[in-house]
């Protein structure tokens, strides 16, 4: 068993019983944002988490060791996304990435922003002409250093 067979068995078990992952987050005492990446292996889980991942998607007990390694990320399975929902970030990145490098340089100076130390929260935001995805992102500003 590797992580992508651990990874689906997730989602069955996950779709068979219809547990939100906000109520796994909420075993996890984190966040639904890093719980389900963690959960779907793009993120370590510490020996804790991978117990409580174990029992709740019923995985057999090998399994919580791959759960603790560190994992392959960003691992999709094309360059350029075909899922449409995923392929609207890549539009997204496309569309609005030299504007994001720009402000942000403007802004911070020459550097990135951090996708280790980083927050996301996702939620609905209601709106009468059809509800919107809220998505917010905070990363640490990491300048560029000169050496």
């Amino acid at each position: 068993m590797d992580r992508h067979d651990i990874t689906e068995r997730i989602v069955q078990t996950r779709l068979r019983t219809g547990i939100a992952w906000s109520v796994v987050a909420d075993r996890f005492g984190l966040s639904k944002e890093w719980t389900t990446a963690a959960c779907l292996g793009q993120m370590a889980m510490s020996a804790e988490q991978a117990a409580i991942a174990v029992e709740l998607f019923d995985l057999p007990p090998d399994a919580a060791g791959i759960l603790q390694s560190v994992p392959y990320k960003g691992s999709l399975p094309t360059e350029v996304p075909t899922d449409p929902l995923i392929y609207r970030f890549y539009e997204l990145i496309s569309v609005y990435g030299t504007t994001f490098k720009e402000l942000i340089h403007e802004e911070f100076g020459d550097g990135i922003m951090s996708a280790i130390d980083f927050r996301m929260n996702l939620s609905r935001e209601p709106d009468p002409a059809g509800d919107r995805v809220k998505i917010e992102m905070s990363g640490k500003y990491l300048p560029y250093k000169q050496y």
